[in-house]
């Protein structure tokens, strides 16, 4: 669900300070896009919507998400956005930011 190791090079790279501003970052530009996601979906932006929820994933290592964005991604650019189910997404960040906070309280991205 999370790559530790890329948590961990992400946080050696801008030191711990910058890291839990990143880290703020991430989380206020991704819950609006999936604000707008669950209350307006367009399809027509799925593919570029993605696409940046996919960036935003691999850059702070919630892999599964960045997988999930991936195939949606996938789907819309082949033209097949109406049948991305964003549910799976909404449902793994969710569960990401769980495992990702746990961990670091526990120490896995020092």
């Amino acid at each position: 669900m999370i790559d530790w190791k890329r948590v961990s090079d992400l946080r050696s790279e801008i030191g711990a300070a910058e890291f839990d501003e990143v880290v703020e970052l991430f989380l206020d530009e991704v819950e609006t896009l999936l604000a707008r996601l669950k209350d307006e979906p367009k399809p027509e932006l799925f593919e570029e919507d993605l696409h940046f929820l996919k960036g935003c994933a691999v850059n702070l290592g919630f892999s599964d998400l960045a997988r999930l964005c991936l195939q949606g991604e996938t789907k819309a650019h082949r033209g097949e956005a109406d049948t991305v189910d964003l549910e799976p997404i909404f449902s793994c960040f969710d569960a990401s930011r769980v495992v990702f906070f746990d961990g670091v309280a526990a120490g896995l991205a020092a």
